[in-house]
């Protein structure tokens, strides 16, 4: 579906279904110079039972137009944006990497209209290697290499793929090509400049899941304790053998975890 906000075509990937205010909603947010098919498995999924699902093109990123947001306080006013012209009063937010963050923001900040919160490979802070920061500033495609080596575990970089004859780290690579020159350096930016993680995390009241990968290199378990600490209430599933691409990695237990979540938790 195609929405206008702020005068910007946002485009939201919905499996082809039309939005049904009786039935709950839920909204995917992807990461750093990703799009809406970071989520593709799991948003086809809920569409087709019995909720509103809605994977979203961030501002400049996949098919929706402007600029990419430079803050992660900026996605969270944004997302909440983006309920308003959806025209839904209350959503679920499963938010990856830079996405998991900005979930964080909307829900602290709007809370009335976050019904539940996952937090997907996630970190606080979400600190970048001045490396890679360098080259995603210089548009060297050695930032896409780096976090095509840091962002799948060793069994996903040597294939692994559950879906035959898919390669996990090519099609990364070729969806981060695919980005809007800067766009990258922006979005990693942003991750690293991030420091409220803890105090936004001690404002959520709504039930929070975290879904973490215990090979993750980018976020490493260890990086969410401040957030889980400030949160003793949270849902904690760690997926063993996983990296940070835990959606194209362990898709299946991804949306087992959310499944649970979503549907079974209070």
């Amino acid at each position: 579906m195609e929405l206008t906000i702020v005068g910007k075509k946002v485009y939201a990937y919905t499996a082809g279904r039309p939005l049904d205010p009786q039935r709950p909603s839920i909204v995917f947010v992807h990461g750093a110079a990703n799009d809406h098919s970071a989520f593709l498995l799991q948003s086809r999924y809920f569409a087709y039972h019995g909720c509103n699902a809605l994977a979203v093109d961030l501002p400049g990123h996949g098919r929706s137009g402007g600029s990419p947001l430079a803050t992660i306080a900026a996605i969270g006013d944004w997302l909440a944006a983006f309920l308003d012209a959806t025209k839904i009063g209350e959503a679920a937010l499963v938010g990856h990497s830079m996405g998991s963050l900005g979930s964080l923001e909307c829900a602290a900040r709007y809370p009335t209209r976050v019904s539940k919160l996952a937090l997907i490979a996630t970190s606080a802070p979400m600190l970048v290697g001045e490396a890679l920061l360098s080259a995603a500033h210089a548009d060297a495609h050695d930032a896409i290499d780096m976090l095509n080596i840091w962002g799948h575990s060793p069994s996903a970089r040597l294939g692994g793929n559950t879906a035959p004859g898919m390669w996990m780290t090519g099609a990364n690579m070729r969806l981060l090509e695919r980005a809007q020159v800067g766009t990258l350096y922006i979005d990693l930016k942003a991750c690293n400049e991030y420091r409220d993680g803890p105090a936004t995390a001690a404002k959520v009241k709504c039930p929070v899941l975290f879904v973490l990968g215990s090979h993750d290199m980018l976020t490493p378990t260890r990086g969410a304790r401040g957030l889980q600490s400030t949160i003793p209430d949270a849902q904690t599933v760690i997926l063993e053998g996983a990296g940070h691409a835990l959606m194209t990695e362990q898709p299946d237990a991804v949306l087992d975890a959310l499944i649970d979540f979503v549907v079974a938790s209070p």
